[in-house]
């Protein structure tokens, strides 16, 4: 069996007289390079219990179209030393997704991950590296993190020692204590065959402490304030504040544009998602991730609404909104869901709140909201988006004019990308045009991803910027292509190539002009060989759906302004095909000949021009 040593495993090389197995010269690092030097100095230095976080194998937490990245993550923020973005989306992210402080400028941003200084400087054998990224599944997660903090302490047995020799010194924290303990640390690495059941208890309890603390601590805030007893709701009741709730989903579902990105069969996106059902929904997929067993028997003595509870985790918390009672809001929210998602979770919170009260008299609860946002340390920005996000979910006129007040105060680069969707949908594509402007990602300038892009050329057909809208996809695709050709195709799930971002884009923007009546005006643009088969295809279909339309011809027309007169003879013997094949397979009425009329006049028009 290998031994895992902190410069790679030990292979037996060659053996003295004595027997010993002598390490292959291959395996050492050159401790006279800087990075090695570097490396064991950082080794050196770190405190047993940071190991323990050191050791976790973290994924991406940023969003890409309101889901995890989930990439593995080699890198710690600078400016907080989270290890939660990976390197591609630590560029476009300003925040950090578990602390929210704002990330470092320029290029210090990052910072290389203990594990992976150790196998860039040639310590730790860099298939191990691999190994560890490649793990999907809980349990081999988890045996990651147990391999990598095996690596370190056979390489730390001096610290071990050293950090454990005061047995009085340990910290109030119980997983501090735990870990600085030396007989439970030496024994620990000695039953290597058996760490994992530990390592699962150790998790759960952290968990387990920090969510009690976080539900206490918003429990105190309801108590402060009476649980809300005092303040009257805009909702007459539950039931009417349900009925209202499912009166939204089937407004959103019905205005919702279609999802061109996502379509494959194991998608379980839905269109016209409300912004409070995808942030709950991230909610349960972290909460699936962690399966925290028997939670219920660990919190059963912080519970005050255990029905609500319960249903929460049978129906998921997508189906408990509106939580029936404040008590319910916080226990469902602050007892589910993984601890680092406080965040996440307590503008949900927010959102509750605003759901429940924004339209009566703010004497009457602004400074609840206020006193929450200070009890909390949530800024205005914040504040405010969630308020937007619970206007933009509510299907009336008043919330939609009373959000158009706002957005000007919350747009910036962090700005959450469906805003604008959501804008273009309820018929405001104006006002979701400078909604991407104030974001800075409406010009191509920066990649975003393929949804996002999808939005932004919809928004600039619907205001009729057919020019913007040409030259953004050109340039996005551009950079698309520059990036597949230097770190290969996106593992992101979305699209494996430049050329889909380019078929994507292009159809969308010739589709949405020829449902608008405006393919007269992108045939004159300057399309490359590339975009000009899908713009070829999209007009082509629509002909042969319906050939009394206009656009076959303009078709023509797209060639004949290139002076390529044969590939313009070629469409217009298709066009002719399909025209006699329609006048074939329908009976003579009243409405055909209306048809009729109007495609003999393409036909004529054609002629001529042909």
């Amino acid at each position: 069996m290998e031994k895992h040593e902190i410069n790679g495993p030990v292979h037996p090389s060659s053996s003295g007289s004595n027997g010993r197995t002598v390490r292959s010269p291959a395996h050492q690092p050159n401790f006279n390079s800087r990075a090695v030097q570097e490396a064991l100095e950082h080794l050196a230095s770190v405190d047993l219990s940071e190991l323990f976080n050191e050791a976790k194998t973290e994924c991406c937490r940023a969003t890409r179209d309101l889901r995890r990245c989930g990439r593995y993550v080699k890198y710690v923020l600078n400016s907080c030393g989270h290890a939660s973005l990976c390197a591609e989306c630590c560029q476009r992210c300003d925040l950090c997704p578990i602390c929210r402080i704002p990330l470092a400028s320029g290029n210090n941003r990052l910072r290389l991950r203990l594990f992976d200084e150790c196998i860039d400087a040639g310590l730790i054998s860099r298939r191990y590296g691999d190994i560890f990224q490649n793990k999907e599944d809980r349990d081999d997660q988890m045996n990651a993190d147990v391999q990598q903090l095996r690596v370190y302490l056979n390489g730390k047995t001096t610290d071990v020692t050293d950090i454990c020799m005061d047995e009085t010194a340990v910290s109030s924290d119980a997983i501090t204590a735990l870990l600085l303990d030396e007989k439970v640390v030496k024994d620990w690495v000695k039953r290597k065959g058996r760490p994992l059941p530990q390592l699962h208890d150790l998790h759960h309890l952290q968990e387990s402490i920090l969510k009690t603390k976080q539900h206490l601590e918003i429990i105190m805030w309801c108590i402060r304030h009476q649980f809300l007893e005092h303040v009257r709701s805009r909702h007459a009741n539950f039931t009417s504040w349900h009925n209202l709730v499912r009166e939204r989903k089937s407004a959103a579902t019905a205005r919702a544009w279609p999802d061109v990105v996502d379509r494959s069969a194991d998608s379980t996106r839905q269109d016209g998602s409300l912004f409070i059902e995808d942030a709950l929904a991230n909610l349960d997929i972290k909460q699936a991730c962690d399966q925290e067993l028997g939670e219920e028997s660990y919190f059963a003595f912080l519970l005050k609404d255990s029905a609500s509870f319960s249903r929460s985790k049978i129906e998921g918390l997508i189906g408990c909104y509106p939580f029936e009672s404040l008590q319910a809001a916080v226990d469902i929210l602050f007892l589910r869901g993984s601890s680092d998602l406080v965040v996440a979770k307590q503008a949900i919170f927010v959102y509750y709140l605003f759901d429940r009260h924004w339209s009566r008299p703010e004497e009457e609860w602004r400074d609840i909201v206020d006193d929450f946002a200070t009890s909390f340390g949530i800024n205005r920005h914040s504040l405010l988006e969630s308020f937007i996000f619970c206007l933009l979910d509510d299907h009336t006129d008043e919330a939609l004019q009373e959000s158009f007040q706002l957005l000007p105060e919350i747009s910036g680069p962090t700005t959450h990308p469906k805003i604008a969707r959501v804008l273009l949908e309820r018929q405001n594509p104006e006002v979701a045009h400078m909604v991407l402007r104030w974001s800075g990602r409406d010009d191509g300038s920066q990649l975003v991803s393929l949804s996002e892009a999808v939005t932004v050329v919809w928004v600039k057909v619907e205001c009729r910027h057919l020019t913007e809208a040409f030259t953004y996809q050109r340039m996005l695709c551009t950079k698309v292509r520059e990036k597949n050709f230097k770190y290969g195709p996106s593992e992101d799930g979305q699209c494996r190539s430049w050329m889909d971002w380019t078929e994507i884009l292009v159809s969308e923007l010739c589709c949405l002009c020829i449902r608008r009546n405006l393919v007269d005006r992108i045939i004159e643009l300057p399309w490359n060989s590339d975009e000009e088969k899908y713009i070829h295809k999209c007009l082509l279909d629509c002909a042969t759906d319906d050939p009394s339309s206009a656009n076959g011809s303009l078709l023509l027309v797209f060639y004949l302004q290139r002076y390529r007169y044969v590939e313009a003879y070629q469409v217009s013997l298709k066009l002719w095909t399909l025209e006699e094949d329609f006048i074939s397979t329908h009976s003579v009425n009243e409405e055909f000949l209306e048809v009729l009329s109007r495609m003999e006049s393409c036909r004529q028009r054609r002629k001529s021009l042909v």
